[in-house]
């Protein structure tokens, strides 16, 4: 293992923990003395993920997480709470036991459990995954948790849709005069 800030091989491990499906280390480098964490997971089979234009790729769990984290900006999901949704996605294409698995289905996996999860988080995602065109996809998408009921905490923002767009705004709106910044004369 190399040293993340030194880039040295010659690495002793001074803890050993496991923690959930993997082994969490501490590890010390021999040649800058400071301490980094690695964490070892099993990795039963490779798992190949194809992609809308028949590219065929690794199946990467941090891609997978960062992009979750994306979808979930500035809103109230534990980051704990994300790590437990991908490993149930990683768990269920594992226990589909097939070597590669369409992007599609790892997409719709992430919805379903987005959806229940948080709403917006879910509309973020739906929004890039299947490339919305126009206002109209994205209207229905939000007409279907409408029908299926909101949670109070998502009402707000579902709703925004229906408010009219702010008048547009013309040169600067934070202009500033020499005038005001000048201290008051007394």
């Amino acid at each position: 293992m190399h040293c993340p800030y030194c880039n040295s091989p010659d690495s002793k491990v001074t803890d050993s923990r496991s923690v959930e499906d993997s082994i969490r280390r501490r590890r010390e480098c021999g040649r800058c003395g400071l301490r980094f964490t690695t964490y070892e997971r099993v990795q039963s089979t490779a798992l190949l993920v194809v992609k809308r234009d028949g590219r065929r790729q690794e199946f990467d769990r941090s891609k997978l997480l960062n992009r979750i984290v994306t979808a979930s900006a500035k809103r109230p999901i534990a980051f704990k709470d994300i790590e437990r949704l991908v490993e149930d996605i990683e768990g269920e294409l594992q226990a589909l036991g097939r070597a590669e698995i369409p992007s599609s289905a790892i997409g719709e996996m992430v919805m379903d459990r987005l959806r229940s999860l948080d709403r917006v988080a879910y509309v973020r995602w739906a929004s890039v995954y299947r490339d919305f065109q126009d206002l109209e996809s994205f209207e229905r998408v939000v007409k279907d948790l409408r029908e299926e009921g909101e949670k109070p905490e998502d009402t707000a923002q579902l709703t925004m849709l229906d408010d009219e767009p702010p008048a547009k705004r013309r040169g600067r709106s934070r202009r500033r005069t020499q005038a005001s910044h000048q201290a008051p004369q007394g």
